[in-house]
């Protein structure tokens, strides 16, 4: 057997090293994005943002980068407001994900209630410097038509101080805040939540617009239907 020299020895150590890792099954890794919080309406549930959530993984993202808090009853909507109980799971969810996040920043997507909720802990927490951006799908942040203007005609803990009826003290509070350095909103007209009374305005506005918000996209689609049918663009948006 002939002597090898250290050039032959190293050119078949690289050959081998070749073949061993074309046979190697490769092993992903999760970008480093901002991590997402996506936040229900009222009386909902995380299962109804799975089109969303799919998306996501789609675009790369990992399960762990997605966060889906649950929160609120899902027995008495008309129970659930902004104070107390309904606050904590989102605002840990916020937390969370901006401890966790690579970037050091998140992004937050909220339908209906979960809107007004999201904005509110982000406020709270004071962390809209660190929300990299900011979507609002069929939210009320002018209130709702159909929960009276306070004090009057408040018919549920819904629609009272600390919910979505016009001029309630929590919505007049949350007037004019940051959310995130982007803002967008997703809405539609014929929105039979927003919309119920015939009118989707409040003081010449669509409630579900967001005050200094970058951009606003209008679908003729239901207040569910703006959540499960608009993934695409809510996943283009925090790109």
């Amino acid at each position: 057997m002939g002597i090898r020299t250290l050039a032959q020895t190293k050119a078949g150590m690289l050959g081998l090293a070749l073949l061993l890792g074309a046979c190697l099954p490769t092993v992903g890794f999760a970008a480093c994005v901002d991590n997402v919080v996506l936040i229900h309406g009222n009386a909902g549930n995380p299962g109804n943002w799975d089109n969303t959530y799919n998306e996501l993984l789609d675009e790369g993202y990992s399960p762990s980068q997605i966060y889906r808090p649950d929160w609120g009853s899902k027995f008495c909507p008309a129970c659930n407001n902004h104070r107390g109980s309904e606050e904590t799971p989102v605002r840990e969810a916020l937390a969370d994900a901006l401890a966790d996040s690579c970037t050091g920043k998140i992004d937050v997507i909220g339908h209906s209630m979960g809107v007004t909720l999201g904005g509110q802990q982000i406020v709270k927490l004071g962390i809209s410097n660190q929300v990299d951006t900011f979507v609002g799908i069929a939210g009320a942040l002018r209130g709702l038509n159909s929960c009276g203007i306070y004090p009057f005609n408040v018919p549920t803990t819904t629609c009272g101080r600390d919910g979505l009826s016009v001029s309630s003290p929590f919505l007049d509070d949350l007037f004019g805040r940051r959310f995130g350095q982007e803002m967008y909103s997703i809405k539609s007209n014929i929105d039979q939540i927003v919309c119920s009374t015939g009118f989707c305005t409040v003081g010449g506005t669509h409630t579900s617009r967001i005050w200094n918000e970058d951009a606003s996209y209008t679908f003729s689609l239901g207040h569910f239907g703006l959540q499960s049918n608009t993934s695409n663009l809510q996943v283009q948006l925090i790109q």
